[in-house]
């Protein structure tokens, strides 16, 4: 049995579920969120929790109830109180400003970066004199603010030798040795 897929998703107050045969709609204080699911999924609602059961040990099955509980947990967790990410810009002269959901990055290019975030996240940029800039993306879509992370970090990847680029705080980069000077 999956580990994952057998756990119960605790309902908070103020969340409602509705539940049809291919999709799950998840309202909340944070907004209202709905995921395609496959229709073999069972998903069921009883004392206060969501459990979700695979019909058959198939390989397809199995992979798909882990898959599914993690969606709809996640559903459940970013209405109920959203998600938070925040990358830093590491660089000499890197900057990066917003206007509303409109991010202009300057990153090392010969033209600044014009990047337009979707009206389902909130952007927010610090700069603080001595430390790097700071982007804070806030929103109770996951699999969205992943993929507007993922792009934003493309931009400017860090490189592994001085870790210059757009990395995730807290992340820790693998750093190689520079040129060894030898014989």
């Amino acid at each position: 049995m999956s580990r994952i897929g057998k756990k119960l998703i605790p309902i908070p107050n103020g969340v409602e579920i509705k539940i049809d045969k291919a999709s799950v709609t998840v309202k909340g204080p944070k907004g209202s969120l709905t995921q395609a699911i496959d229709p073999d999924m069972k998903i069921t609602t009883e004392d206060g929790n969501i459990t979700i059961s695979r019909p058959t040990e198939q390989k397809r099955h199995k992979s798909l109830h882990g898959l599914t509980r993690a969606l709809v947990s996640n559903m459940v967790t970013g209405v109920n109180e959203g998600f938070t990410k925040q990358m830093e810009l590491v660089g000499v002269g890197f900057r990066v400003s917003n206007t509303g959901n409109l991010l202009e990055l300057a990153i090392g290019y010969s033209h600044p970066i014009l990047f337009y975030i979707p009206s389902e996240l909130k952007v927010e940029t610090i700069t603080e004199k001595g430390s790097n800039p700071k982007i804070i993306l806030k929103g109770s879509d996951l699999q969205l603010m992943g993929q507007i992370c993922a792009k934003i970090r493309s931009f400017k990847a860090p490189e592994p030798f001085k870790g210059k680029g757009i990395k995730f705080t807290g992340e820790v980069l693998r750093r190689k040795a520079g040129k060894s000077a030898g014989k």
